[in-house]
């Protein structure tokens, strides 16, 4: 068997091994969760997990980045300008819907990770600061193009949008029929000028 086929076959495990965890993870939780359990899921042996996965941690971690690399455009939220920023979170919104493990998963671990003991409690930290700084600087370049309704704080309007997504997830976990597109939508339309 070539050195291709070998790496391929990796890949595919450590997917399963993903897919298996963000489920074990979204039901349980990280802290109740076991990686006997998601090694069960997999039909793997647990030395067979620990391989691709050295720690519970590890494979935590890789859940995350996993989560946060799904639909991020090619240059990643970086590249986007003001509006198209801010639609690409309604767009991120809508794919949710259609993920509700992923959802679930990410209420759940974000928290349990405002644990300082907890070992995503770094990474949820530097994400929400990430995605505030990103979704801030999108509304300074609406404002720098006339496009931010006067008087709206762009750092102020970041934290309420980033707020106003987390809990319409919440909701929508509650009941499906919330939806959280819509929801993201109105709060960004509300602080967008229209040109015209």
């Amino acid at each position: 068997m070539g050195g291709h086929e070998l790496s391929a076959r990796g890949a595919g495990t450590r997917a399963l091994i993903l897919d298996a965890a963000v489920d074990a993870f979204a039901e349980s939780g990280y802290a109740a969760a076991s990686v006997r359990e998601i090694a069960a899921r997999c039909g793997l042996t647990h030395p067979a997990l620990l391989y691709h996965f050295p720690t519970k941690a590890a494979l935590l971690m890789a859940v995350l980045e996993r989560r946060d690399s799904v639909g991020a455009p090619g240059g990643g939220m970086d590249a986007l300008h003001g509006e198209d920023l801010l639609a690409h979170l309604v767009e991120t919104a809508a794919r949710n819907a259609a993920a509700p493990g992923i959802v679930e998963l990410f209420a759940t671990l974000a928290g349990e990770a405002t644990a300082p003991s907890h070992p995503a409690h770094d990474f949820f930290v530097a994400r929400y600061a990430s995605l505030l700084g990103m979704v801030e600087r999108a509304y300074r370049e609406l404002a720098e193009d006339g496009r931010l309704t006067p008087g709206v704080d762009p750092a102020d309007a970041a934290r309420r949008l980033v707020a106003v997504m987390d809990g319409l997830q919440v909701q929508w976990l509650l009941d499906r029929s919330v939806d959280m597109a819509a929801g993201v939508a109105a709060q960004v339309s509300a602080h967008i000028v229209t040109p015209g």
